[in-house]
């Protein structure tokens, strides 16, 4: 049975007057105040297209966007864009994640020139891991730009209607801009600066790394709030279901910036099990609801999209709401 939760989904809206009927469809929910679902897809590794629609069917109608993640821990995989085409046909909103760490200015600017000329609309901004984390450990880093730059330079092709290099632009793309945070890295009191930064930069929503320490995500949206930053950008608690108690070990221990609580890691010790892991998950979107200045989760469940579906329905957060103008 569904959660019943007694709050509402509908969220605080930004500070600026916005037109309902522009951007995307995720875009015009935030704008409308309701709490937002989003969820990640990994493309394959290889080209078969069948295993991207495999899993966005899986999601479909359960979220409201879905991130396809860019080479995601610098593995080889299918591109981003073109498996954001995948699902632009069929009908599942795409949030494009973009690396900085394998394009140099020109490249970062054709690739987003061509997706926005294929109907995609919404980007996150990331500056990508080493390569010498993945699966071709010895290919060159570019890291021409940073996330930060990487979004003052689609937000002047927006306003601006020119490239980097100042050419002027012959139809400018008008992204939905993204970025990622962690609340939980160190230094710990710089978080909600580092956060601003990116607001100022372009970002306009905001997806997190995966809360766990639900009472350390509190203090940094706390500071959040006081600096106003909670009506300047849409913020999005990253939530994942763990699938055993060695899971949360290893991400305590060798995921940077990843918290996981002691008492979590005894639960799934004493009942060690998926369904445990997504009680726990489930608990942990509750406590989130209740936060003032959140507008939505973001479900990182990538190679298990099937949970998706049984998080949100478990979690009293469907039927997805319907956006105005369509």
């Amino acid at each position: 049975m569904p959660r019943k939760n007694p709050h509402s989904l509908e969220t605080p809206t930004l500070e600026a007057p916005v037109n309902l009927t522009a951007g995307s469809h995720f875009e015009r929910l935030l704008k409308q105040g309701k709490f937002v679902v989003t969820a990640e897809l990994g493309p394959p590794k290889g080209a078969e297209r069948a295993v991207v629609e495999k899993k966005a069917h899986l999601l479909k109608g359960y979220v409201d966007a879905v991130n396809i993640t860019d080479c995601q821990t610098s593995v080889v995989r299918m591109s981003s864009i073109a498996s954001a085409q995948i699902l632009l046909e069929m009908g599942i909103e795409p949030i494009v994640q973009m690396t900085c760490r394998d394009r140099n200015r020109i490249a970062l600017q054709a690739d987003l020139l061509g997706a926005w000329a294929l109907g995609m609309k919404n980007v996150l901004c990331l500056t990508g891991d080493h390569p010498k984390f993945g699966d071709h450990p010895g290919a060159k880093p570019v890291f021409d730009l940073d996330s930060i730059q990487l979004l003052q330079m689609l937000k002047t092709m927006r306003e601006e209607k020119k490239m980097l290099s100042g050419t002027p632009l012959e139809g400018a793309p008008s992204f939905f801009l993204g970025a990622a945070e962690n609340p939980f890295a160190d230094p710990f009191p710089f978080r909600a600066r580092r956060l601003a930064k990116k607001i100022t930069a372009g970002a306009e929503f905001i997806q997190t790394q995966i809360v766990y320490n639900v009472d350390k995500f509190v203090q940094w949206m706390e500071e959040v709030r006081q600096k106003g930053l909670h009506k300047k950008a849409f913020i999005l608690a990253g939530v994942a279901p763990l699938k055993s108690a060695g899971m949360a070990k290893y991400m305590k221990k060798n995921v940077p910036g990843m918290e996981v609580p002691d008492a979590i890691i005894s639960r799934l010790e004493k009942k060690n099990s998926k369904a445990e892991g997504i009680e726990i998950c489930l608990g942990i979107v509750e406590k989130l609801r209740q936060i003032e200045g959140l507008s939505g989760i973001h479900i990182m469940a990538v190679e298990w999209e099937e949970v998706v579906a049984q998080l949100v329905e478990k979690a009293g957060l469907l039927p997805r709401p319907a956006s105005v103008g369509g």
